[in-house]
């Protein structure tokens, strides 16, 4: 045993000792979650935040998440090396974004416990860097071809095609390759199209415009409050817009923390994100959110959260705090809800017009949240009502193991629902109980 698997054991037992100790100061919160959650009060937990996360463990034979009533569940594809995203070509081949978070400069004992909490979370390591192409051709629910897409690539994450070139959400910057259609794999050059620095929440994810003529791309701050000065987090936290015929990008909408999923609502035209919010001011306090993105809008970070509540760990802005955008819907706290598509009515028998969020699951707060997909549902382009579970089951019971995590979401080319699971390495198929 490594000393690092060993102090990521002593981390475990800390980070347990520390969850409990938290949870007898006070009664458990309930969920801030919905239109109007209810948030506590912050309780800063200064140099010593809660470190929580289950052990990675991956799936045993037969074994899947737990769909809910009504609906089914079967794997689409295994094997994969850490998949993220998913994207679905005009063809009916699925392409899934295979990478990992690298360890950075170490600058303080708590960076240390931090990496090795997700290596033990299976979380970090030795980046894949490829997209592969899964293809289901006899339509029997389960792609029989698992091939590489595009390899060499760093940190890939967000997709897109528009007319004939791929579009790839390097982690530093967005890269354009051509395209032949039907084509299985892309071994012609990339073009990058923009700079983005990486390191921090590295993902970028891409959602084209429905007309085609531009991308939007979320970027993720550096840390967690500007920890390291704000220069360096400048031209993060962000959605880009990135015009095709020009060329050029500008900051659509600020103040985003962690920005990852991008789902256009049809209605209205609506583009929403889901945000990964701050950490160490306590269980549910901020809630990570869904919130639809207005071109200009300031959505708070670093300096308030959900509307005008201020961060008084961070020097403040009195300006940025004053226009600040509340977001729409909360998520619960510290879900770190990364995954989000559109479902139309229909699509699984019982659910309505809605999004889609996985939720890839806390690893900081002193009971564990998220590890689920589940659907918020939509009526006249806004949420209406409590979200509903998709798939649970992925943690074990005493919350000491992951079977799996869901991120990236995506409605399939037969109009199953796919997820994208890092822990298990398995895409995740969801239809309903009588549908094939």
């Amino acid at each position: 045993m490594s000393m690092s698997d060993i102090f990521g054991k002593v981390v475990a037992v800390i980070g347990d000792a520390t969850a409990q100790w938290r949870r007898l100061q006070g009664s458990t919160p309930e969920k801030a979650m919905g239109t109007s959650p209810a948030i506590p009060q912050a309780r800063k937990q200064g140099n010593f935040p809660t470190l929580k996360m289950p052990t990675a463990r991956g799936w045993s034979q037969g074994q899947k998440p737990v769909a809910a009533p009504g609906l089914k569940v079967n794997a689409f594809a295994a094997g994969l090396k850490h998949p993220r995203w998913i994207y679905v070509m005009p063809n009916k081949d699925v392409l899934v974004a295979e990478a990992l978070t690298l360890r950075e400069p170490i600058r303080s004992i708590f960076d240390y416990a931090m990496y090795a909490t997700m290596e033990r979370a299976a979380a970090l390591g030795v980046s894949p860097n490829r997209i592969t192409l899964l293809r289901d051709a006899n339509g029997d629910g389960a792609a029989e071809t698992s091939e590489p897409f595009l390899t060499g690539l760093n940190q890939p994450f967000g997709m897109a095609l528009v007319g004939d070139t791929f579009y790839v959400g390097n982690t530093d910057g967005v890269v354009a390759f051509p395209y032949t259609p039907g084509a299985s794999r892309i071994t012609a050059p990339g073009k990058k199209l923009t700079d983005f620095k990486p390191g921090g929440h590295w993902t970028r994810s891409i959602l084209a415009s429905p007309d085609g003529q531009k991308l939007f791309i979320g970027v993720g701050s550096l840390s967690n409050i500007g920890d390291r000065g704000m220069e360096n987090e400048k031209g993060r936290a962000a959605i880009y817009e990135l015009d095709l015929a020009t060329g050029k990008s500008r900051i659509f909408a600020s103040g985003l923390r962690n920005p990852v999923g991008l789902a256009w609502e049809p209605g209205t035209g609506a583009l929403w994100t889901v945000v990964n919010e701050r950490d160490g001011l306590g269980d549910e306090t901020p809630p990570d959110y869904l919130t639809s993105v207005q071109d200009g809008g300031f959505y708070g970070w670093p300096y308030c959260y959900w509307g005008q509540t201020v961060d008084d760990r961070v020097p403040q802005d009195p300006a940025l705090v004053a226009k600040a955008t509340r977001p729409d819907y909360a998520l619960g706290g510290h879900t770190a809800s990364l995954g989000l598509c559109w479902l139309p009515a229909g699509t699984l028998p019982g659910y309505p017009d809605g999004m889609v969020i996985g939720q890839h699951g806390s690893w900081n707060r002193s009971k564990l949240s998220g590890y689920r997909v589940i659907f918020v549902p939509f009526t006249n382009g806004r949420p209406a009502g409590p979200p509903r579970d998709i798939l649970t089951g992925f943690l074990a019971p005493d919350e000491r193991a992951s079977y799996g995590r869901p991120v990236g979401v995506a409605v399939g080319p037969d109009g199953a629902l796919l997820v994208a699971d890092d822990v298990g390495n398995v895409i995740w198929r969801v239809t309903g109980e009588r549908q094939g």
